[in-house]
């Protein structure tokens, strides 16, 4: 059900958009290819269960925790748009 000028199933139809997007935009920053046996950022070895655990990895635990706080989470767009943003 939907409310206003907006047919049935479009709230869905948005989630289902966002929920894609974010599924795309994980994907393409996933590592393809041969992983490396040292860290690309402190030099420290990767263990071996680590490379074969995650093909294409590059990154040491800590590394890859460290560039997981530091990337920010994309807020993406508003495709719901709140009442504050509509009465501007």
């Amino acid at each position: 059900m939907a409310g206003g000028w907006a047919r049935d199933g479009a709230v869905q139809e948005q989630i289902d958009a966002s929920v894609a997007d974010a599924v795309g935009r994980a994907r393409s920053e996933l590592h393809t290819g041969d992983s490396a046996e040292y860290c690309e950022e402190c030099g420290a070895p990767i263990p071996e269960a680590r490379r074969r655990a995650i093909p294409g990895v590059q990154l040491c635990i800590h590394c890859q925790a460290d560039a997981e706080k530091q990337h920010t989470a994309s807020g993406g767009i508003n495709r719901r748009a709140s009442k504050d943003s509509q009465l501007r």
